[in-house]
């Protein structure tokens, strides 16, 4: 590989730069350096960081390249920098969480997936913006991520700090939080690719809940082969998460190979009662792409993807409402108008409610595994409405189409705690990005990880890069 010009360092895709420091073409200060240098041009405008951790992450990079001056390499993350959602507790820099209240907490621990990084030799360039406690909207006093390649086309929720820089060259993967939906909205939306991993399948221990049987933690990458390597570093069994799973981690790099044809489940159905013709288009397209790869796409009917969605919103809210009982209501006029509606619509459930909401979604996730053991992979959008713009979203929680378009192919996905795979998949006529979206059954990341990388061997749509 040749070495890159400083214009082209930003886009490389995270095995790429690995490989250039690993032969010592690049030094991880060269790196870590000019990925600064790009922030402080880009970050005024993009807003996607709330911390930068300069001082630190030129440390690790020197760390980092005197380990390998000495021949020791920790692996493909040695010495490329990356960011973290700041809900995710770093021992060096405060955790906000999108929020007020906690902007200025300082843990005196590393949560368990940025330890991981760290011990595999990431730099840490710093802290990423979020939506309030990881939910919906923006707090109203904090700003916005804009979206690298439309001003006016929605960022989105809730890792929408983690999109941006990612799709922005400012890093060359970031973690996001998926509850439901917030790495593949923002993904979808800034035409990155976002991993979604099996509930479990990596541990939240240091991480700032939302709702905690909800909460997912995954990278946001320019390649399904990036995610592989992210993911290979953070999952596992932390016994500081009694709740992340015991099940073994493979080597999600050496598995990206998809052996056989794989069964693609498609509910057209679905697609035309919920989605926008933007996004349908993309679908087909889709599709022919996998069937022209030899996949056989089977016709299939989704168990009750509309009802799940809508229950999602009180079943989080419960959640919600358990996390912030500190909080609130005591310091209720702290909170911004979308996560303290959420909270108050699972302050207001009775035990009864709540009783069904877990039943039916029990009931969902059954219906779930029974259609995974028929096929090996769905396919869905990452979000519904094509690319939206920041205006049509102003109308999200009054218009019921956009509301369904938005969580029908993400929510439902948290309710039962199965991995996906968001990759970039065509753009719309403004030049936007549109996204595809692989769900597979529990613990199958290899497979899904596998498929996006076969996708993306076939199309260019990851390749391309805002003009910024």
């Amino acid at each position: 590989m040749t070495t890159p010009t400083s214009t082209e360092i930003p886009f490389l895709e995270l095995h790429e730069v690995s490989t250039l420091i690993r032969t010592r073409q690049l030094s991880s200060r060269e790196v870590t350096e000019a990925t600064l240098e790009r922030i402080d041009d880009l970050e005024p405008r993009l807003q996607a960081l709330t911390t930068v951790m300069a001082e630190s992450a030129l440390a690790e990079a020197d760390r980092a390249d005197a380990l390998l001056s000495r021949g020791n390499w920790l692996g493909d993350l040695h010495g490329v920098p990356v960011a973290v959602k700041d809900l995710a507790n770093t021992h060096d820099s405060p955790t906000g969480a999108g929020t007020m209240i906690h902007a200025d907490f300082r843990p005196d621990f590393d949560a368990t997936v940025v330890a991981r990084l760290r011990s595999a030799g990431a730099v840490i360039l710093g802290k990423l913006r979020l939506t309030e406690g990881a939910f919906t909207g923006h707090h109203p006093a904090l700003p916005t991520p804009v979206n690298p390649w439309d001003a006016e086309t929605w960022s989105g929720v809730s890792s929408s700090g983690s999109g941006v820089a990612t799709a922005a060259g400012l890093c060359f993967a970031s973690l996001g939080s998926d509850t439901g939906g917030s790495i593949r909205l923002p993904s979808s939306a800034n035409g990155v690719t976002g991993l979604k991993p099996t509930w479990g399948r990596v541990s939240r221990h240091g991480i700032f809940a939302l709702a905690p049987s909800l909460d997912h933690i995954g990278p946001m990458t320019r390649s399904s082969r990036d995610a592989a390597i992210v993911l290979r570093a953070i999952a596992g069994h932390d016994p500081a998460d009694p709740t992340s799973s015991l099940e073994p981690v493979p080597d999600y790099l050496q598995r990206l190979r998809v052996d056989g044809a794989p069964v693609v489940g498609f509910d057209r159905k679905l697609a035309e009662e919920h989605f926008d013709t933007a996004t349908n288009e993309m679908l087909e397209d889709t599709i022919e792409t996998v069937t022209d790869l030899g996949w056989r796409v089977l016709a299939v009917e989704t168990p009750g993807f509309e009802a799940a969605a809508k229950e999602w919103t009180a079943l989080c809210g419960v959640e919600t409402a358990g996390v912030h009982s500190e909080t609130y209501p005591a310091r209720a006029d702290e909170y911004g108008p979308d996560l303290s509606g959420l909270i108050e619509i699972g302050r207001g459930l009775s035990a009864v409610d709540y009783y069904r909401l877990l039943e039916s979604r029990r009931d969902f996730t059954g219906r779930m595994r029974t259609l995974m053991a028929d096929i090996d992979l769905l396919l869905l959008p990452g979000i519904g409405v094509g690319s939206p713009t920041i205006a049509q979203m102003a109308n999200l929680g009054s218009d019921q189409k956009l509301f369904a378009a938005v969580t029908v192919p993400t929510a439902p996905i948290d309710n039962c705690g199965m991995p996906s795979i968001t990759l970039p998949a065509g753009f719309t006529d403004r030049g936007t990005p549109l996204a595809a979206q692989f769900v597979g059954g529990d613990f199958t990341e290899p497979l899904v990880l596998a498929a996006g990388h076969a996708f993306q061997q076939v199309t260019d749509f990851h390749t391309s890069h805002p003009e910024l």
